[in-house]
């Protein structure tokens, strides 16, 4: 018989969940223990219902990669039952089911971090910077590869973004150079590996990166498949992918990798969070600054993302429409960010106010579209002569702390893209409603060539309607 401090833990963990999420996790459990349940000694009785990690390996086999759903078994193993023997069964009982989903999908970082310890290590006691970054590295693949398995990526795909690989290894680095021994100092590098943190660091850690709950809170939910589609308090999965507009059907492949989305689109005001939209791309606009700047002027907050020829990628968040001006605008919401050869987001740091700058076919001031520091010493620039850029930091760029965002201070520009963020500004729309034929005649000549532009005469598509991917 269950002893009476259980049943009342267990009742307190239960009462978390409203009665719609409490049927959704009981038919969760009796699926997966369903496989497993045996029908109990000769006598009649009926064991109780558990779940092995085998029948968890069945069941996930294809949302989440092997090795998350083993971190995921180790985690429901490790919760101790009061009262039962101290050597953890191989089943997992439902009460241990309940907990691990109330403490990792409702609980503080003081709930969580037991589990998390044993999901990043089997054995007690602390665990090194090499194990916390394995953890890390598959719990952001296995959120990449859950979401595209349940076709949750909004009108991002892997084949129309860059390869994940890289990306996931650069947010896992990010998110753990937030890492803090209790004297206040971060190890980096290889001394990083090589370091213990005992779980105090890894609960301090886990409150002070949200992404690390709001990942595992992903992999359960759409890997398990549970509590997926029912409404929940918290926002935060809401807009972990911004949808993707403008995509579709170009045979284009973005400079950004999921990882990087999900990572810069955090770092955005909360209220342009929920949509991304192509406005220029130089692979399908053509390497041109009058283009992109006919492109970009008057749409709204924007993400400028370019690849250098070194591979670099790198860019910054505009917080206000761009306007052709001689002046700087913007404010001190705008950042500038790194996606490779690492991941990272640099902010303002008061110092002065050149947060951006967009100028054409002046003859006084610098001509081209830049971001942080000052004229000729720009954190990012772009010239207005396409295909030359800066990226001037030494030792940091004045207005966002960065460093040199390039392989090489004076740049060659590879690709460009800039995205709309938000709900592109009702002025826009306007000119919008064009249909990509008519502004882009390379477009209609290629339809014309091909001898397909009658058929698009009476379909043409709002340029921003295009539709999500689903």
């Amino acid at each position: 018989k269950m002893g009476n401090a259980e049943s009342n833990a267990y009742r307190n963990h239960l009462s978390r969940f409203l009665p719609e999420e409490q049927s959704d996790i009981d038919g969760v459990f009796d699926t997966l223990s369903g496989s497993s349940g045996s029908p109990g000694p000769k006598n009649g009785k009926a064991t109780k219902k558990t779940v092995t990690l085998a029948a968890l390996q069945a069941r996930q086999s294809e949302p989440l990669p092997d090795q998350m759903t083993v971190r995921l078994y180790n985690g429901m193993k490790s919760i101790d039952l009061t009262g039962k023997s101290s050597g953890l069964s191989e089943q997992i009982a439902k009460e241990q089911f309940v907990i691990f989903m109330s403490n990792l999908l409702k609980g503080n970082a003081d709930e969580k971090v037991s589990i998390i310890m044993r999901m990043i290590s089997k054995t007690e006691g602390p665990v090194k910077g090499k194990q916390i970054q394995e953890f890390t590295e598959d719990l952001i693949m296995s959120v990449v590869h859950v979401l595209s398995y349940r076709k949750e990526l909004r009108g991002w795909n892997l084949e129309n973004t860059r390869d994940s690989a890289s990306g996931i290894k650069a947010l896992a680095s990010q998110l753990l150079s937030e890492l803090k021994l209790a004297d206040g100092t971060k190890p980096m590098g290889p001394q990083l590996m090589e370091t213990n943190f005992d779980q105090s660091v890894i609960e301090d850690w886990v409150y002070r990166v949200p992404q690390i709950s709001v990942f595992l809170s992903v992999v359960i939910r759409q890997g398990l498949h549970v509590l997926h589609s029912l409404p929940d308090q918290t926002k935060d999965i809401l807009n972990l992918v911004p949808g993707c507009k403008g995509m579709k059907g170009r045979g284009l492949v973005s400079l950004f990798d999921i990882p990087s989305i999900i990572y810069i689109n955090s770092h955005l005001p909360a209220e342009l969070q929920h949509k991304w939209q192509l406005l220029f791309s130089s692979r399908l606009h053509g390497e041109s600054f009058s283009q992109l700047c006919g492109h970009i002027v008057n749409k709204g907050p924007c993400v400028v993302i370019l690849k250098d020829l070194d591979g670099y990628i790198f860019g910054g968040f505009a917080s206000h429409s761009w306007e052709v001006k001689p002046q700087f605008q913007g404010d001190n919401r705008c950042f500038l960010f790194s996606v490779f050869p690492s991941l990272a987001v640099y902010t303002y740091t008061g110092y002065n106010d050149h947060y951006m700058y967009l100028n054409h076919g002046q003859q006084t001031m610098p001509n081209g579209l830049g971001m942080g520091g000052q004229h000729g010493y720009f954190g990012l620039w772009i010239d207005s002569d396409y295909g030359k850029g800066h990226s001037k930091a030494k030792p940091r760029c004045t207005t966002y702390n960065s460093p040199q965002l390039s392989a090489k201070e004076d740049f060659t520009l590879d690709a460009m893209e800039v995205w709309a963020v938000g709900d592109l500004p009702e002025s826009a729309g306007i000119k919008g409603k064009k249909s990509i034929l008519d502004v882009d005649p390379e477009a209609q000549a290629l339809l014309e060539m091909t001898g397909k532009s009658r058929q698009s005469e009476g379909l043409r598509e709002p340029i921003e309607e295009d539709d999500d991917d689903d």
